[in-house]
């Protein structure tokens, strides 16, 4: 089977980190997380360097980071993934249309625009804020816990056993403004694609996560 793409877009809490996972361990995809390359590149970071400290404060306030940035980051670990004929699904980008712009194109170009397939989790602006009041994820891998009742009582990633926290970002007022930012930023990456010929793949978000990921994988052919 040829190396694929697939893009995920929606609102944070829809379970777009969940649904990359599933869907990476069901077809070898690997999951590219632009909150992971953001953070590796703030971790590396020297504490002198004004550019990196202040998308540091955009991040943790909930503001997008700045879109020639990410993209320029993004661009770096595409290609090395292509190069390794390695199929991606991304969680959380492209964030802003002038991502879009930048990213679009370059996958593209790598894997062949009949590869790419782009899914739109839908909710509700408040199941998206419900939701991420309470989320967690794990410590050791950062897989993401939904705010979900059949999660509520675990203490434990499934998937790796390691301790659960609460993400840092998901604070009531970040919350609010990630939202926001969404809406303002993030959905009319929708509106480019549809533009340039993509399909979008519309997927209820308001089911129990195996039947969102069913609904998912019928959209692939059988190896």
């Amino acid at each position: 089977m040829p190396k694929q793409v697939v893009i995920f877009i929606a609102p944070p809490g829809a379970g777009k980190g969940t649904q990359a996972d599933l869907l990476a361990g069901a077809k070898g995809f690997f999951h590219l997380e632009s909150s992971k390359v953001i953070e590796d590149k703030f971790s590396s970071a020297a504490a002198d360097d004004v550019v990196i400290q202040e998308e540091i404060k955009k991040n943790r306030s909930g503001i997008l980071n700045e879109p020639k940035l990410v993209s320029e980051w993004m661009k770096e670990r595409i290609k090395q993934l292509a190069d390794q004929d390695t199929s991606i699904v991304f969680s959380g980008s492209p964030r802003t249309l002038f991502e879009a712009e930048q990213l679009v194109p370059f996958l593209a170009e790598l894997y062949g625009k009949d590869h790419i397939k782009i899914f739109n989790i839908n909710i509700s602006d408040e199941e998206s804020i419900r939701r991420n009041s309470a989320r967690r994820m794990c410590k050791a891998n950062r897989h993401p816990i939904p705010n979900l009742p059949e999660f509520q009582n675990i203490t434990v990633c499934p998937q790796d056993g390691s301790e659960l926290m609460h993400r840092e970002d998901d604070q009531p007022e970040r919350i609010r403004v990630r939202h926001q930012e969404y809406k303002n930023r993030t959905a009319p990456v929708l509106v480019y694609l549809h533009d340039h010929g993509y399909e979008i793949i519309q997927i209820s978000g308001e089911q129990d996560i195996k039947k969102v990921s069913d609904d998912i994988l019928q959209n692939f052919k059988t190896n």
